[in-house]
């Protein structure tokens, strides 16, 4: 089953909904939002920086760039209207902040206008990452900045044991919402192909046991995809849901949710390097 983002801008009105709330909820999140700061720190913003966040959801990224020391504008980009329509109304109030529907495989902005290109949980669920890429280091002005912080699908678990139902949400939960669990394992090869001169990669793991938000929607939205595909009956996601509210409200921290994930620092080489 394609991942849902890979045709997003057909999506329904009530899967465009949850995804908002989601993106809302895990940018609520002090270890995401610790994620953020330790990746923007290693780019060195020029003052009154421009910068372009391609693939921007509901902007809750880029309403933190914006407010981050020296940045002067920036703009986001997704291919959904729907998700641009909620991220302009939740930056109202940000008056250097601006967004726009777009692929960023396809980019209709100007050679070399950005000083900082973001990144931020995009890469897994495009297909040719490769064009995203070459379009950041073609709209980056020589030296310019990409920064790239995105999830390791492939280590997302529920299971607290062998043969944990919950952990057959997960699969079909990645199966059906990522292009590519492996992304992260290759984005520093492939920004490096792109032209980027590429830092070292920074690990984090986001770890969610008492009251969890992010991973518990794992559930949910697998046993969607499994009801979905025919593989098991409605009755039987909803009892899925349940278990796992129920682990998650057990009192002896039963829930145990966690994913890797990684950053990444490119700089477009300086003119006559």
């Amino acid at each position: 089953m394609p991942d849902v983002f890979a045709n997003i801008a057909d999506a329904s009105l009530p899967l465009l909904e949850m995804i908002a709330s989601v993106l809302e909820l895990r940018a609520s999140m002090p270890q995401q939002q610790e994620m953020q700061r330790t990746y923007l720190r290693d780019i060195d913003f020029p003052e009154g920086a421009k910068v372009l966040e391609v693939g921007c959801g509901t902007g809750a990224v880029a309403r933190v760039v914006a407010g981050w020391p020296r940045v002067g504008e920036v703009v986001g980009v997704d291919p959904s209207p729907f998700l641009v329509d909620r991220a302009r109304t939740l930056s109202s109030h940000l008056l250097n902040l601006v967004f726009e529907v777009g692929d960023g495989r396809a980019l209709s902005l100007k050679d070399e206008s950005f000083d900082v290109v973001v990144l931020h949980t995009v890469l897994t669920h495009v297909q040719g990452p490769e064009a995203m890429l070459a379009e950041a280091h073609r709209v980056l002005r020589p030296g310019g900045w990409l920064g790239v912080c995105d999830g390791d699908f492939s280590t997302a678990t529920l299971a607290t044991g062998d043969l944990d139902p919950l952990e057959v949400c997960v699969h079909a939960f990645v199966d059906g919402f990522v292009e590519d669990r492996w992304m992260v394992r290759r984005m520093s090869s492939l920004a490096a192909a792109a032209g980027f001169e590429v830092s070292p990669l920074r690990s984090y793991g986001l770890v969610e046991t008492a009251k969890p938000g992010l991973t518990l929607t794992w559930v949910d939205r697998g046993a969607d995809v499994l009801a979905g595909r025919g593989r098991i009956s409605q009755e039987f996601a909803a009892a899925l849901k349940v278990a796992a509210k129920r682990r998650a409200d057990a009192n002896a921290n039963a829930f145990f949710g966690y994913m890797a994930y990684a950053s990444m620092v490119g700089r477009k080489p300086q003119a006559g390097r």
